[in-house]
């Protein structure tokens, strides 16, 4: 991707040499004895280079890095508000700094790039002084692969101080009137089909539009850390004492924490317990409360990986005496699944939701977690805004309509399909339960959550993080007819 170095600190509109060399070695060489490195900025750094060269997930690469480091308390809250910050903030950062520099971002070299993009989110989303944020931000240029850029860095750098964001906004996007969604999303760091997505769903379910901006906004917002207490296995009551958390605001299962890693929990360790948003516990409880004539015994979970959900499902069949068959077509994640579920009374299969193996008509509940966007999960997930683009769309809404075609052979007559995405987005939404197969028909999910406000006009369910603090989760519920 980066095709051209810095190699200098030219003065602005000059050119830097061009390296004419094959690829050098990563390095090996320490920081200069002069340089003060700090080690929260150095972590951050160190996880935007994992994210861009590996395509790592930022929450799961970041608590790795911090434990090689040995970075507690205030350095890792730094490290981590930086590091996540930059990385859900790069597109914005990115048309600022394309304004401050003489060369287009993709000739930059990536440790370069990083280095502009950490710098300014310090100018521009921190109280971080612009002297500290500028010098310790060269100071590690200086002391990486590429300390000829360090003048280059410092010099943009100086330039993103010149505004605060807001101005930079005012200066670089476009007029209100003009096109007022790509002016919300410049300003909220999110690419403008998303923010034309989010208006759509919020539309469609309330006719006002500034809730837009509540909705944008809650992306933004580092989400509450959860953990379920899986029935059976631990009572909620003992799993807030063990973790000194509090009572979720929805979920009868879950304990929001206060703090702390959640792996180092012993009912976590043990099974007993695991990470779970309140969204994604509310919807298993949904499916496993809707009505069902006839038996209840086989359960199945169309599309099980990472597990999260089928170990709550495996915890719930086996206090009511029924089974559950777990599908997941990838090898590692199937392994995930089965660690997950350990010791509960769940079969594990890998293999292609679209066409199992599994009994046709054979399962009285099926829970198909579609692979989706993730859209109503940025705030999770710092990177993905930058990582899926609208081209995404149209075959995971393909993928989705073959599962759910899959769910509705699996199902027995009078047996209820739970189709969940974790996506506001239209297309895969409403959209795939509009075109669903003929045999299934929509029931009332909200009977089924009746403590939550602000669902809509039904029969589908959609959650959001700005109105129940849960990922965006959407939820439709469909029985087979007989």
């Amino acid at each position: 991707m980066m095709t051209r170095r810095p190699d200098g600190p030219p003065a602005r509109g000059g050119r830097g040499r061009r390296s004419s060399g094959p690829p050098r070695r990563p390095p090996t060489h320490r920081p200069p004895a002069e340089l003060s490195i700090d080690p929260a900025r150095s972590a951050a750094q160190e996880l935007l280079a994992a994210v861009r060269e590996r395509g790592a997930y930022a929450n799961l690469a970041l608590p790795a890095i911090l434990a090689d480091r040995g970075l507690t308390g205030r350095d890792a809250a730094l490290a981590t508000e930086l590091g996540y910050g930059t990385c859900r903030a790069a597109g914005q950062l990115d048309a600022v700094l394309a304004a401050c520099g003489d060369r287009p971002l993709a000739e930059l070299d990536g440790p370069v790039l990083d280095a502009l993009r950490l710098g300014a989110y310090q100018l521009l989303h921190t109280r971080i002084p612009p002297h500290a944020a500028v010098s310790a931000t060269v100071d590690l240029v200086r002391a990486g692969p590429r300390p000829q850029a360090a003048g280059y860095v410092n010099a943009v750098l100086r330039r993103v101080a010149e505004r605060d964001l807001d101005r930079w906004i005012e200066r670089l996007a476009p007029a209100a009137q003009t096109d007022p969604l790509a002016r919300l999303a410049l300003a909220t760091a999110h690419p403008r089909w998303i923010v034309a997505a989010l208006a759509d769903a919020l539309g469609a379910s309330t006719g006002d539009p500034s809730e837009l901006s509540a909705a944008l906004a809650a992306d933004g917002r580092p989400p509450a850390v959860h953990v379920v207490a899986r029935p059976g296995l631990i009572d909620r009551d003992a799993l807030i004492i063990e973790t000194g958390g509090e009572p979720g605001r929805w979920s009868p299962w879950a304990v929001q924490l206060r703090g702390g890693s959640p792996g180092g929990f012993p009912s976590v360790a043990r099974g007993a317990a695991g990470v779970q948003d309140e969204g994604s516990q509310l919807v298993v409880l949904a499916l496993t409360a809707a009505t069902l004539d006839g038996p209840d015994r086989r359960w199945l979970d169309l599309a099980a990986g990472p597990g999260g959900k089928a170990a709550l499902l495996g915890a719930l069949a086996a206090q009511r005496d029924a089974t559950l068959d777990a599908v997941e077509v990838a090898p590692h994640r199937a392994d995930l699944v089965r660690s997950a579920t350990r010791d509960l009374p769940v079969t594990v299969h890998t293999a292609d939701g679209r066409d199992p193996g599994l009994e046709p008509g054979g399962f009285d509940r099926v829970l198909l977690d579609a692979p989706c966007t993730g859209l109503g999960a940025l705030r999770r997930r710092p990177e993905a805004r930058w990582r899926r683009t609208e081209a995404d769309v149209a075959p995971l809404v393909a993928l989705q309509r073959e599962l759910l075609a899959s769910a509705a052979r699996l199902v027995r007559p009078g047996g209820v399909v739970g189709y969940v995405t974790c996506s506001p987005h239209l297309a895969e939404t409403a959209g795939v339960i509009a075109r669903r197969p003929r045999q299934l028909e929509p029931i009332d999910a909200r009977a089924f959550l009746p403590d939550l406000p602000d669902l809509g006009p039904g029969p589908t369910v959609q959650l959001w993080p700005h109105r129940h603090g849960t990922d965006g989760m959407f939820l439709a519920l469909l029985r087979r007819e007989r």
